[in-house]
């Protein structure tokens, strides 16, 4: 609700009397050893609060209706994840809040690029409208790359009038990370109508390996910054062209550590720290963006840099003013921690109030959507046969803790005109399964590095078109896999020896698990179990299995048209022949 200017008249003169001491803040945080982001520097002192404002601090005298004794505490501004898909998480956007608000995360910024890929703008608005009644700021960009390309079968397709629409949302900050940098080098006239459509607006970069004039000519569009940076050299590369990096780290990538020697504080207000993608699972082991702060600290970043960068500066990146900071006037997004080296939280104050149980209980949550979204008959074992001209063919090659994979050429068994998978050598077959019920497209081919000696897995989760990926050591465990997971609408599925040894329904949009985040952290932790009892060493190999269809990400992958050729953009057989000229590009 607006409110009037005889309300906020009567809030500033509030504001000026407990800044003043001539009545009582609403809250005081007394003693605390507060780091000042602006200067480094760490300070006893009060920190007053004014309804949802800090109003005093480098004073030890403020009194308060409601006090904190921070003596054994330090205080540092609410961390911001400057990307992250939600979904991802596994959970509705109300058990992600209650997942990484308490860790400190007090704002977020979402792509719901997930959702919206299975279900267009229904999604978009799905997480708009979850969004106004949340305890954490989840503001939303707006999908930008639906489909990610011409490479993949998509659930929906959102054109630059479908997102102009909701453009004036009060949660939207602008467009999402735009994938298809070949399409705006190509010019491409749906890829412009969206940058033309935000131009003047923030705009969210994903160019991984993009350099020289390519990357000018993706600047040169107004885009921001990047998430997909995986080295010192690319990172300074964006940062001397006015790219702001954000520094992820989620269940499989893995990039602060290589990235925290560029933390400094010259470099910081231009650096910022996301998630991305990251399971309750991570969550409950490691952290948030708590998480990948004592990360960068423990590898040598200076401390005061560190904050800066998960504070101050993820929120200038973004355009808020009003955060990031622990001084007069701004938003009282407070982490109170332990220790500032661990990152070791304490509490948190959301908006002046402390983060506790009735935080959540007074939330306005909205019902999910999506149910029903697998269309996909039953599929039976011969459909994963793999007829190819000899043993030797493309594989996709994992590599650890990274989306980007390797493009291998490998000789595997053969017989009567088929190719065959080979655990011992660590080769599985893949297979991607449209699943939105538009063509019925299987995609197969070969993938190197999950470990997984006898058996299957199966997830609805495929970034980005979402449709179901299977990897196995034989097709009858697959076919079981696959068609377990239709029955399930949506999840994770381990098969073994013609057994369902584990599983993970994901109901909302194939996505999402109607469960608390608890309940899908047991599961999660179940799974790995199995996986690891099936050969499988990986951390996360559902999330790894998730990024295999990345069309966009170099340098092989698969999607439901068949393996693709991710640094040519373009198909490519079994035998690793071109199947077409360049696909055009699609935004």
């Amino acid at each position: 609700m607006t409110k009037s200017r005889k309300d906020i008249k009567a809030g500033l003169a509030r504001r000026i009397d407990q800044a003043l001491g001539r009545a009582e803040a609403d809250l005081v945080v007394k003693n605390v050893r507060m780091l000042n982001i602006a200067t480094g520097e760490i300070v006893r002192t009060d920190i007053a609060v004014c309804a949802e404002r800090i109003v005093g601090t480098y004073d030890l005298n403020y009194h308060g209706r409601r006090e904190i004794d921070g003596t054994d505490l330090y205080a540092v501004p609410g961390f911001i994840d400057t990307h992250v898909h939600p979904e991802s998480t596994l959970v509705q956007p109300g058990e992600f809040d209650r997942l990484v608000l308490p860790r400190g995360t007090t704002t977020a910024i979402a792509d719901p690029h997930e959702i919206t890929n299975v279900l267009g703008a229904a999604g978009l608005r799905y997480f708009l409208d979850s969004a106004l009644g949340l305890a954490i700021d989840l503001r939303i960009n707006l999908s930008s790359c639906v489909p990610a390309s011409a490479l993949e079968t998509s659930g929906a397709r959102l054109e630059a009038d479908d997102l102009v629409a909701l453009r004036d949302h009060p949660k939207v900050i602008g467009l999402a990370e735009f994938m298809n940098f070949p399409g705006v080098l190509a010019k491409d006239d749906a890829v412009l109508d969206k940058l033309a459509a935000f131009d003047g607006w923030h705009i969210d970069g994903h160019s991984p390996l993009l350099g020289g004039r390519d990357l000018n000519g993706y600047l040169s569009c107004g885009i921001r910054n990047c998430h997909e940076v995986t080295a010192p050299e690319e990172a300074l590369e964006k940062l001397r062209k006015g790219m702001q990096v954000l520094i992820r780290d989620g269940s499989v990538t893995r990039d602060v550590e290589a990235l925290a020697g560029l933390i400094d504080m010259t470099r910081a207000p231009f650096l910022a720290f996301c998630t991305d993608d990251r399971t309750p699972l991570h969550i409950a082991e490691d952290g948030h963006i708590d998480h990948l702060v004592r990360t960068a600290i423990a590898k040598g970043a200076p401390l005061a840099a560190v904050y800066r960068a998960a504070t101050w500066s993820a929120a200038r990146g973004f355009g808020f003013t009003d955060r990031g900071l622990l001084a007069p006037g701004y938003l009282a997004d407070i982490v109170l921690l332990h220790d500032l080296e661990r990152c070791e939280v304490a509490g948190v104050i959301r908006l002046g109030r402390p983060v506790d149980a009735a935080t959540f209980a007074a939330r306005r949550l909205i019902a999910p959507i999506g149910f029903g979204s697998i269309k996909r008959a039953p599929v039976t074992a011969d459909l994963f046969r793999t007829p190819c001209n000899g043993p030797r063919g493309p594989v996709i090659g994992l590599v650890a803790h990274k989306i980007i994979t390797e493009h291998l050429s490998l000789d595997l068994p053969y017989s009567d005109g088929l190719r065959h998978a080979d655990p011992a050598a660590d080769v599985l077959k893949v297979a991607v399964l449209e699943r939105h019920g538009r063509n019925g497209n299987v995609g197969r081919g070969f993938v190197k590095g999950f470990g997984i000696t006898d058996g299957a897995i199966a997830s609805s989760i495929g970034h980005d078109a979402h449709n179901v990926i299977v990897v196995g050591s034989n097709d009858a465990d697959m076919a079981m896999a696959v068609n377990r997971l239709i029955e399930l609408q949506g999840g994770f599925v381990a098969v073994q020896d013609g057994a369902v040894r584990e599983e993970l329904a994901l109901p909302i949009a194939g996505l999402m698990s109607d469960r608390p985040a608890e309940e899908v952290e047991q599961r999660l932790r179940a799974l790995r179990t199995v996986l690891r009892d099936m050969g499988c060493q990986l951390e996360e190999p559902f999330v790894q299995l998730a990024f295999l269809p990345l069309s966009m990400i170099p340098h092989l992958k698969i999607t439901d048209r068949g393996l693709i050729d991710a640094d040519r953009f373009r198909l490519i057989s079994l035998d690793g022949e071109p199947l077409a000229e360049k696909m055009p590009d699609v935004a």
